[in-house]
């Protein structure tokens, strides 16, 4: 008969919990917009892009081909019904031609105010008086019948026929219209942040606050995009927000350092709240880096006159219902 075989050691009988070394805290890194950033940043090889290309159009060829055979079986049995048929499938037809021009137009209209941007650099650079009058008359015709831009038009039309120098004519144009569409752009990038920052706190679920941050700077790029002038379709916006994803990784510009932290939470602020929170603050931050990302991107001149933006700014004012102490500073 098997007994049981005792090991005796060392150890004290009794080990006392409270003298234990404690659960050290995880520093908030801001996951949520990092994998968000991760996800619309990530560029397909040549081949995936090849194979997506091949199986759209595949797809489009079996759904025409089934479309026609449908409408050709309706003639056949039901002349009416045949031709109601017909006309629906050249309506949809109709608004795929429309939907395709659109995103050609607003693709064109992003590259005009990228061409505006170079010229405004080239103007600066040669020092040419008259280059950079031709590159404020785009700008006028640019913001033309824009209610948000009229009285900052009238003054560049007032004061400019004086201003016999080319860098004080740009600095006098991004003055009189940047300034106002900075301050929407801000405000955009504010309310995102808050966004951003308050799903982020609240929602437990990991893919949730993913796909939250995603949409909420897909549509915060886009709208600052249309506040510079530029016209973002579905494809377009995409297109856009990969493009200030990828440059945001390129720059590392996603990396949550000491500066970043410092500047939200005030030092070690973030060590008093709960992991929950001080992630939606950093995520809230990152956010805002993605906005000033986009205003380089969409804006027709570059930050020379007027401040650029801090993310120190933004987050302090967008999180001030969430934030205590938050909406002091101005930029």
């Amino acid at each position: 008969m098997k007994r049981p075989v005792l090991i005796e050691h060392d150890a004290p009988a009794s080990v006392d919990p409270a003298a234990a070394p404690p659960v050290p805290d995880l520093p908030a890194e801001g996951r949520a917009m990092q994998r968000a950033v991760a996800v619309a940043g990530r560029r397909g090889s040549a081949l995936g892009r090849f194979a997506l290309a091949t199986l759209s159009a595949l797809v489009t060829f079996i759904a025409s081909v089934m479309a026609w055979r449908f409408v050709e079986g309706l003639l056949a049995s039901s002349p009416i019904l045949g031709w109601v048929a017909a006309v629906l499938v050249l309506a949809f037809v109709l608004a795929l031609v429309l939907l395709a021009l659109r995103e050609v137009s607003a693709y064109l209209r992003l590259a005009r105010i990228d061409r505006l941007s170079h010229a405004v650099d080239a103007a600066i650079a040669a020092g040419d008086l008259q280059a950079a009058r031709r590159v404020v008359g785009q700008l006028e015709a640019l913001y033309a019948g824009r209610e948000d831009a009229a009285w900052g038009l009238a003054r560049l039309k007032d004061q400019g026929r004086d201003v016999l120098d080319a860098d004080a004519l740009i600095a006098l144009a991004e003055g009189e219209l940047m300034g106002p569409l900075d301050k929407a752009a801000r405000a955009e990038i504010e309310g995102s942040a808050r966004q951003v920052a308050a799903v982020t706190a609240i929602v437990p679920l990991a893919l949730a606050d993913v796909a939250a941050a995603l949409f909420a700077n897909l549509r915060m790029i886009r709208r600052i995009a249309e506040i510079y002038g530029g016209r973002t379709g579905a494809f377009g916006g995409w297109r856009l927000l990969r493009r200030v994803m990828a440059h945001l990784v390129a720059t590392g510009a996603v990396a949550v350092g000491d500066d970043l932290i410092h500047s939200v939470a005030g030092g070690g602020l973030l060590a008093k709240l709960s992991r929950r929170f001080g992630e939606g603050v950093i995520n809230g931050a990152l956010t805002a880096r993605v906005g000033i990302a986009a205003m380089e991107l969409c804006r027709p001149m570059p930050f020379r006159a007027l401040p650029r933006p801090r993310v120190t700014n933004l987050i302090s004012r967008g999180l001030a219902g969430l934030f205590s102490g938050g909406g002091q500073e101005k930029s």
